[in-house]
């Protein structure tokens, strides 16, 4: 396990008695994801707001964004190595791999989504809709046609912290970037602080978090025609004091979300802080316990079914009887 000295040390104890305890059964169902002999694992630590991890099974390698400290950061599987894999970043959030397995990343500083070819140059996919700049380009994702579809509040140009202070010059979206003609196409706006998005396994419908909705954060999905988002239906309702960000699927439609409490601390937040796990039509399955708020998650590994969670200031990982849908 590997730290950094830029951000907070966590201390982490695996579990020491299986099945660990971390995992907890929601629902029957849930139990069938549960690996008896896995137990979560911290991978690194020393973070200050880890998000946005993508895995590279070509490389065996996972890349996850630091965004406080600017920088992207890569942990190999082969020998648990974690390095600096570009710093300064833009203050990258959201990761994604393209139909030809480049990398692109939401940056909140160019306010811009990029792509990195495979000789490292880097070219700008969107920063500016109807002549304006973009907000902060929040999580992306990739549809089966080859487009890319990305979130767009505002909170990487609310401060410092994550990017720079500037005014919002577009409404919280949700964009689509044509996979042939490259043209940049709004398709939500509508939506307060959408968030994390993912496709369901047929690319038929696409799950989009809510994440200032009130009173409570919701998740939402849209049968996808093309450029076209209709049949809007409310699919998951947080109930309470837990809160979504980032989202996975996997194969069988189950919906893997990074959660934690909408900003009340002490120990509720404490019950919260991890990863709720949801049938592909909204029942609560189980929850990973985690120390800390997970932000985002995916999945990978060498059978696609090991989770990687970007939890505040570490990476944690968890084997699970469940694939990711996107590999």
């Amino acid at each position: 396990m590997n730290g950094f000295e830029r951000g907070p040390r966590i201390p982490f104890q695996p579990a020491s008695r299986l099945p660990d305890a971390a995992f907890e059964i929601l629902a029957p169902e849930g139990r069938e994801l549960r690996l008896f002999s896995a137990c979560v694992e911290q991978l690194a630590t020393g973070l200050q707001w880890a998000e946005g991890p993508v895995w590279f099974g070509d490389g065996r390698y996972l890349l996850l964004s630091d965004i406080p400290n600017d920088r992207i950061l890569r942990w190999d599987d082969c020998n648990g190595a974690v390095s600096e894999f570009r710093q300064p970043s833009g203050n990258a959030n959201g990761l994604a791999r393209d139909a030809q397995g480049r990398l692109l990343a939401c940056e909140h500083l160019g306010r811009r989504i990029t792509r990195t070819e495979h000789d490292g140059r880097i070219t700008v996919l969107a920063d500016r809709f109807d002549g304006r700049p973009l907000n902060s380009p929040n999580d992306i994702t990739c549809a089966p046609d080859g487009s890319v579809w990305f979130t767009d509040p505002d909170f990487g140009i609310a401060g410092p912290w994550e990017g720079a202070f500037a005014p919002v010059e577009q409404p919280h979206g949700v964009y689509r970037i044509d996979a042939q003609t490259g043209e940049l196409q709004r398709v939500l706006d509508d939506l307060a602080g959408p968030n994390g998005l993912a496709f369901t396994p047929d690319g038929r419908r696409l799950l989009v978090v809510e994440s200032r909705a009130q009173p409570h954060r919701l998740i939402w999905s849209y049968a996808v025609d093309g450029a076209r988002l209709g049949d809007k239906r409310l699919l998951i309702d947080a109930e309470g004091p837990g809160a979504f960000d980032g989202i996975a699927l996997d194969t069988a439609g189950r919906v893997w979300c990074g959660f934690g409490s909408n900003g009340q601390p002490g120990a509720l937040a404490e019950q919260l802080d991890g990863v709720r796990v949801y049938a592909a039509d909204g029942r609560p399955l189980a929850h990973i316990h985690l120390p800390e708020r997970c932000a985002n998650l995916c999945f990978g590994g060498a059978k696609g079914n090991r989770l990687f969670m970007a939890s505040s200031h570490s990476l944690y990982a968890l084997y699970v009887n469940a694939c990711g849908a996107v590999r």
